[in-house]
């Protein structure tokens, strides 16, 4: 029988984060307390977020709303790494950025995991920005899986091509 295997992989959903920007960013056009603070949040490139307002308090009210429509968009706050406000002429600005990928210290990291907790079949090996988990038992994966999950890690992951 051939081995199993998945992938454990850290990415996000570029279109349920662009749908969490866009209802954070309507939210802040239509709630009383951002009226006339010139707050606004956008892109700025392909994984870079900026919140912009006049206050402080507003842009880190605003940070706020976006890290809560994360949350029900189902994107890890683990995956999304915000600045402190700083100023920018008369307003003032939060840059965000989404951590993508898996750093090689992380995946030796997860692997040392795998190999000092999980079962003894199982066996991980790095893959550029991934990480492939291979064994002859599908019910080993699953329990790596669980492992996985229930790690304090300090990054979001998720699991690809489980076959």
């Amino acid at each position: 029988m051939a081995d199993s295997s998945f992938d454990i992989v850290s990415k996000i959903d570029r279109q349920e984060a662009d749908n969490a920007l866009n209802q954070a960013a309507k939210e802040l056009a239509q709630r009383f307390d951002f009226k006339n603070t010139d707050t606004t949040i956008e892109w700025k490139g392909e994984l870079v977020v900026e919140i912009t307002s006049g206050t402080e308090e507003r842009a880190s009210a605003a940070l706020e709303v976006f890290r809560e429509k994360l949350i029900k968009r189902g994107i890890s706050l683990k995956a999304f790494e915000a600045g402190d406000p700083r100023a920018s002429g008369k307003e003032y600005k939060i840059g965000g950025t989404f951590k993508a990928g898996i750093s090689s210290e992380q995946a030796k990291k997860l692997g040392k995991l795998i190999r000092d907790e999980g079962p003894k079949s199982v066996k991980a090996q790095v893959m550029g920005d991934e990480l492939r988990v291979t064994s002859k038992s599908r019910d080993d994966l699953q329990a790596v899986q669980a492992l996985v999950r229930e790690a304090d890690l300090d990054f979001a992951v998720q699991f690809d091509n489980y076959r």
